[in-house]
């Protein structure tokens, strides 16, 4: 039981007493410096992009210069996956759904990474639309369920609620069910797949030696992948396999992460065109929000406390912002003319709402050049009235955190926009 209370006061002070011994940011709309966005729609070179090849082209250059100055390159993929059922179980919550894990294999050469996914489905006749996304503390975290497979689940050594420990772990079942309102999602005709962030690539500063960046032999130089490209990475191998399991719709497989994970799910999105749809949560500096702002989270404390993250290259913006060659509304634009949604948190200034809401508006250009509706406002809306477009934005009541209330804008939006799809 004391290690169970510990665990719940630290899960919920933990990120404000790591952010309190750091620059707290700036949070007065005044101090906010004048800035100038990049264009989407303009090269490099100054031309504009006329024709939809030329986005084409301005595409690939935007996506080049996030991976090249910001998150880093992901190395090409030739490996292989081998799929083993680990506990599948049917007529799951009285019939309504099937619910399995599933042990995924990520072989490249003699090199291999094994990852759990958990994944609940709902009874039907029909592939099923899926969201998928990380969860931060172990599968066994999301649901009560005793017979979930415990994950050696942990976050990065610097936070002071790390996890370790069969006791550790088992104490902290179902600690996070409210950000999965499972039953919820699935009653709604979707599914759900979920695996721990960690077992795909440690949330540690620990020389790139473990996890995804282990299967490779490379030279690491200023832009090779940090930590959130290979997260990236690993929803796309998630991807391959979803690809061929025929209970699920891989036309309708749509990201979702919030915070750090939120960051994660933007630039899989970007990077992976088999995404149908990307929905960020708090995602805020270097996530939805724009860069050039220079309200809440400073870039210098993400390149201080986890610059692990980013290529090495991203670094030389501190207090450098204006130099960015990109900002954060032309990752949005590499997701067209694919939906996203965008959601922030009233009291989260820390990942600075009003930035993540310009962001969908500046993104609106790409998607109204693509024939598609944007974001329909260029007003902020109000607390708890979600607007949507192609893409979708809300700020919601409360803090740093995932509610229910999210979970039913996000299918909302999916309905809007793929239920008769």
């Amino acid at each position: 039981m004391k290690k169970l209370i510990i665990f719940l006061i630290i899960l919920v002070l933990g990120i404000s007493s790591v952010v309190a011994q750091q620059d707290p940011g700036n949070y007065d709309e005044s101090k906010v410096p004048a800035y100038t966005l990049p264009d989407p729609l303009v090269f490099n070179n100054g031309s504009k992009v006329l024709t939809k090849r030329d986005w084409v082209k301005r595409r690939e250059e935007i996506h080049k210069l996030f991976s090249e100055e910001v998150y880093g390159i992901i190395p090409k993929w030739h490996g292989k996956l081998e799929v083993i059922s680990v506990s599948p179980k049917k007529n799951f919550f009285d019939g309504l759904a099937t619910r399995e894990e599933v042990l995924l294999k990520i072989i490249n050469g003699e090199k291999e990474l094994k990852v759990l996914i958990l994944i609940y489905l709902p009874n039907s006749s029909k592939p099923a639309p899926v969201f998928l996304g990380y969860n931060f503390y172990g599968n066994h975290t999301i649901s009560n369920e005793p017979d979930i497979s415990l994950t050696s689940a942990w976050t990065r050594n610097n936070d002071l609620y790390r996890i370790s420990g069969h006791k550790a772990a088992e104490a902290s079942r179902g600690m996070l069910a409210s950000r999965w309102p499972i039953k919820k999602i699935l009653s709604r005709g979707y599914g759900l797949v979920t695996l721990h962030y960690g077992d795909v690539d440690p949330d540690d500063s620990n020389g790139f030696n473990n996890g995804a960046h282990a299967l490779f032999a490379q030279q690491r130089d200023s832009t090779s992948w940090g930590s959130i490209s290979a997260w990236a990475w690993g929803l796309s191998r998630v991807m391959d396999y979803l690809e061929t399991n025929p209970k699920i719709d891989s036309r309708k497989v749509f990201l979702i992460g919030h915070s750090r994970l939120g960051k994660t799910v933007l630039w899989a999105g970007a990077s992976d065109k088999r995404f149908a749809m990307v929905v960020s949560i708090n995602s805020g500096r270097v996530g939805a929000a724009l860069t050039r702002r220079i309200f809440g989270e400073p870039l210098e404390y993400i390149n201080t406390a986890v610059p692990y993250w980013f290529c090495d290259n991203f670094r030389k913006y501190t207090g450098r912002e204006n130099l960015l060659p990109v900002d954060q509304h032309e990752l949005i634009a590499l997701i067209a003319p694919r939906p996203v949604y965008v959601a922030s948190a009233e009291d989260d200034l820390w990942a600075d709402p009003k930035g993540e809401f310009l962001s969908c508006v500046a993104a609106s250009s790409v998607y109204h050049f693509l024939g598609k509706m944007g974001f329909p406002s260029q007003t902020m809306p109000s607390v708890n009235h979600p607007v949507i477009g192609t893409i979708g934005y809300h700020i919601r009541t409360g803090n740093h955190d995932v509610t229910l209330y999210d979970w039913q804008c996000f299918m909302d939006f999916a309905d809007f926009h793929f239920k008769n799809y």
